[in-house]
């Protein structure tokens, strides 16, 4: 296993401050766009993004949008329907249940349709500031190959990563993992001795 430390160093080198990869302006938005982001890349998610808010930005706006009419314009993230169904869902539940705002809680979040626990984690950190690890297929990936996780789910991962890393750091370490797994560690075409980190494995 690579030291949790060294690892750590070389992100806050890299990337001291990691920007939220999704384009928001509040937890709404942001809830929507993490949504939208299942089996999809950021960068289409931001493209489509901007259309659907400029119809709807807040739970208000949105349950007037029927189903169909959400679907057609975020039908390019995929999943269209079941995305569609669930915004409208959970735009409605957060009129009925909490005044329009989205809850700052796991529990909370995790009871809204499309809402898992990554999603939930990606709120509760970005949103709120709240201690969270999301682990999407980039920590997952980098966790393995860093020999901190042997995990096979987000969950076992995401467990094993805690312990390891100060919570303090971890809404950080987990934007920095995943621009560092895209920019310098990839599935595709890795060259292990040219990456920073893969590369502490074969040293003595």
């Amino acid at each position: 296993m690579i030291p949790p430390k060294k690892i750590q160093k070389i992100l806050d080198e890299l990337y001291p401050e990691p920007p939220i990869p999704l384009h928001h302006s509040d937890p709404y938005t942001l809830l929507i766009a993490v949504l939208l982001s299942a089996q999809c890349t950021d960068k289409r998610v931001n493209q489509i993004t901007p259309k659907l808010f400029s119809r709807a930005k807040n739970p208000q706006e949105m349950v007037k949008l029927s189903v169909d009419e959400i679907e057609e314009i975020i039908r390019p993230c995929g999943l269209g329907p079941s995305k569609a169904k669930a915004i409208r869902g959970l735009s409605e539940i957060l009129l009925q249940k909490y005044a329009g705002e989205v809850p700052n809680s796991f529990e909370s979040l995790e009871e809204l349709p499309g809402v898992g626990h990554k999603t939930a984690s990606v709120v509760m950190s970005q949103a709120f500031k709240k201690p969270a690890f999301p682990v999407d297929t980039h920590i997952l990936r980098c966790a393995n190959r860093w020999g901190l996780s042997k995990g096979k789910t987000p969950k076992q991962v995401e467990s094993d990563l805690k312990e390891l890393f100060p919570k303090k750091a971890w809404n950080r370490l987990h934007l920095q993992i995943i621009y560092f797994a895209r920019e310098h560690c990839p599935a595709r075409g890795h060259h292990p001795e040219q990456c920073l980190i893969c590369s502490l494995l074969t040293e003595d």
